[in-house]
């Protein structure tokens, strides 16, 4: 009886679209003609097949130009090797794409393939969405006006599968999934640079797995945000290359609501192959490689949620400024009540290239607690003197929570620590490619701090 159970439960976790119908888009009118918009051929296939309980739409071998999308239950957009879903440059065209809450307020975030409330839906590969994000329609290298698409957007939906698709030049991030539950993703292969805001993949959902994912982006590579009707929880990341000119695993910005049950492990962390905007170097006091990752791992709540039970393991990374980024901030109106505790890395080995050293740091009256570091190997340029031992951290406690808002160059060579509670240090660490004259590790107003 209990392997019955099992095998039923197994089967309630595939998606209908699995018995279900499936049809070619040429066959229903979709053509590679240059200029041709195919959103409604699309269109017509998915509303067909999830109105007959569910199917597979099939994109063939070929260039198709699409508008928006919309995913509707029961439904599997695959694309076949060789075929290349091509979003209309024409910021207009994605107006319709924008969710309308219930007060009458437009959502600023549309999507090139997007879908609300719906369930048992499915994208795969090996085929390519590409957001040709990078056509001067979606203002490139400016800040959003609130209509550039993303290449998949997913607002309040069950059950989800994205597997095997190529993912390129997203307009805004590539991938957002919010307040969404049952979600999987692997094998997704990103390369988006042609943009700002090329976040690898956003998740403020539930019950989440991503795994086997390559991300190669111009902002944040795997970011899990806080800021949706429910709190990001039980997500579980794994097995993943993450190259980025931001962060590479990020938990914030957005944090008035936070995250809860974080497993991210075995991730890979290097430079983006292509850096069209930032230029840290050319910018930043001490950043001594051309190509620069942010930070490595960065853990923040700065908007009034939470952060809890938090772990992370066996990483791998270089070219990064900053390893370890742990930050409390009252960027917030309202912060009352927010925490961050419980936090776990493990088994990180790191190559830095700065002088912004990894950092535990809250604000007067919200502090990080509980925070578990072990079998951590970081090593760093190097070259800090003396006097530099005695700088001045600036508190920042509203700012935007990066790496650089305490300054291009930390008091402490190795880790600094402040306004932070039961931090534990195992087996920790630290190398230099040049001398250090700077204190390894800096404790300011934190209570009961061990492993020094």
């Amino acid at each position: 009886m209990r392997k019955v159970l099992i095998l039923a439960a197994i089967l309630l976790a595939i998606p209908a679209f699995a018995y279900g119908r499936s049809l070619d888009i040429t066959k229903a009118g979709a053509r590679t003609v240059p200029g041709k918009d195919n959103a409604k051929v699309i269109q017509k296939a998915i509303d067909r097949l999830s109105s007959e309980g569910g199917g597979t739409v099939i994109v063939p071998a070929g260039n198709f130009m699409t508008g928006p999308i919309e995913m509707k239950s029961g439904v599997e957009l695959h694309l076949e090797m060789g075929a290349r879903l091509l979003g209309i440059a024409d910021i207009d065209a994605y107006s319709k794409a924008h969710y309308v809450y219930p007060s009458g307020r437009k959502a600023p975030h549309c999507g090139l393939i997007y879908a609300n409330s719906q369930e048992n839906i499915a994208i795969s590969g090996p085929g390519t969405i590409d957001g040709q994000g990078g056509d001067p329609a979606f203002n490139v290298g400016k800040a959003d006006p609130g209509g550039r698409p993303m290449i998949i957007l997913f607002r309040n939906c069950r059950n989800v599968v994205v597997k095997d698709v190529r993912l390129e030049n997203s307009a805004h991030w590539v991938q957002y999934y919010t307040d969404c539950e049952g979600l999987r993703v692997s094998g997704v292969k990103v390369y988006s640079h042609c943009n700002y805001n090329n976040d690898g993949i956003d998740i403020e959902s539930k019950d989440v797995v991503v795994t086997n994912c390559i991300f190669d982006c111009e902002d944040d590579a795997i970011c899990l945000k806080g800021a949706g009707r429910k709190l990001c929880e039980n997500v579980t990341v794994s097995n993943c290359v993450a190259a980025s000119n931001c962060n590479a695993v990020k938990l914030g910005t957005g944090s008035d609501v936070g995250y809860r049950n974080i497993n991210i492990s075995n991730i890979a962390i290097r430079a983006a192959s292509e850096d069209n905007f930032r230029h840290w170097s050319t910018k930043l006091q001490g950043v001594t490689a051309p190509v620069t990752v942010i930070s490595g791992i960065a853990v923040e709540v700065v908007d009034g949620g939470i952060a809890e039970n938090i772990n992370i393991s066996n990483i791998s990374m270089r070219d990064v400024q900053t390893p370890i980024f742990i930050r409390m901030g009252r960027r917030g109106s309202n912060c009352e009540g927010s925490s961050l505790k419980a936090v776990t890395i493990r088994g990180v080995t790191a190559v830095s290239e700065s002088m912004m050293s990894s950092s535990i740091t809250g604000v007067p009256g919200l502090r990080p607690s509980d925070i578990y570091l072990s079998d951590i190997d970081i090593t760093s340029p190097g070259g800090g003197t003396a006097e530099m031992g005695s700088l001045e951290v600036p508190e920042a406690e509203d700012s935007y929570p990066e790496n650089r808002k305490l300054g291009c160059i930390l008091p402490a060579s190795g880790l600094y620590i402040r306004h932070a509670d039961n931090v534990f240090l195992n087996n920790v660490r630290f190398h230099f490619r040049s001398p250090d004259e700077r204190p390894l590790i800096i404790v300011d107003d934190c209570e009961n701090v061990v492993g020094l």
